[in-house]
């Protein structure tokens, strides 16, 4: 017997819930307020392209989704970039696992030119099991020209972060993870700088403990620390 059925109902005053529906104001439980209704073709998305297309990238934008099984969240970053011409300073991606077509995906962003730097954040179980076979096309195909930064740790996050070059603070995240499912996802893009910093704030922070591409210092970062160093002194 489990524990839901050796709940007894006398453990539970219900009279306090019946007392708030005749509208009396001394209920310990209350109704959440109504919403409005959304029409479900504004919630519901089979396809990557489609949910790309519906949403306008701007300042305080805000979308829930539903997705269907067949959705690709990894292809759905691609039309978004594409699809609004967006370019991008530092895209920031954290997911449990992923797929060729997504580091393909991601390598077409960083090839044509709309994402400047990439940082890519696996969990440790899929570094592991991919170590042999997607984690070395992955260092071939995204680590070019010290433009990208690859960690694996204990993390479930499914995040992507944005930032653009015209301002906008775009922040991706759900259910889904880059590659495609059998199930029912969810997932919320909105454009909130104050959510961005959050999170992009502790995505840096397992970048650095986990990262493992040792990249070179360039000239130009070891003349602005001498000089930051010189002012200090």
């Amino acid at each position: 017997m489990n524990e839901l059925s050796q709940f007894e109902t006398q453990d539970f005053d219900f009279s306090q819930v019946v007392s708030f529906r005749k509208g009396k104001s001394n209920s310990r439980y209350i109704n959440p307020p109504k919403q409005r209704e959304i029409p479900e073709r504004f919630l519901k998305y089979e396809y990557a392209a489609d949910l790309a297309k519906a949403i306008k990238p701007e300042t305080g934008m805000r979308c829930f989704a539903v997705l269907d099984g067949k959705f690709i969240a990894g292809d759905f970053i691609e039309a978004f970039v594409y699809e609004h011409n967006l370019h991008i300073k530092r895209m920031v991606i954290s997911t449990l696992s992923m797929s060729e077509n997504n580091v393909d995906s991601l390598a077409n962003l960083m090839n044509t030119g709309y994402v400047d730097a990439l940082d890519l954040i696996v969990s440790d179980y899929f570094f592991s099991h991919e170590r042999r076979n997607l984690v070395p096309y992955l260092y071939q195909e995204l680590d070019k020209d010290d433009r990208f930064q690859f960690a694996a740790a204990s993390t479930h996050c499914k995040l992507c972060l944005i930032e653009t070059h015209c301002g906008l603070k775009i922040v991706m995240h759900g259910s889904a993870n880059l590659r495609s499912s059998s199930n029912i996802e969810h997932i919320c893009i909105e454009e909130s700088p104050e959510l961005y910093d959050f999170n992009f704030e502790f995505q840096v922070a397992i970048l650095e403990k986990y990262k493992t591409i040792k990249k070179s210092v360039r000239r130009s970062d070891l003349w602005q620390a001498v000089q930051v160093k010189s002012r200090q002194t």
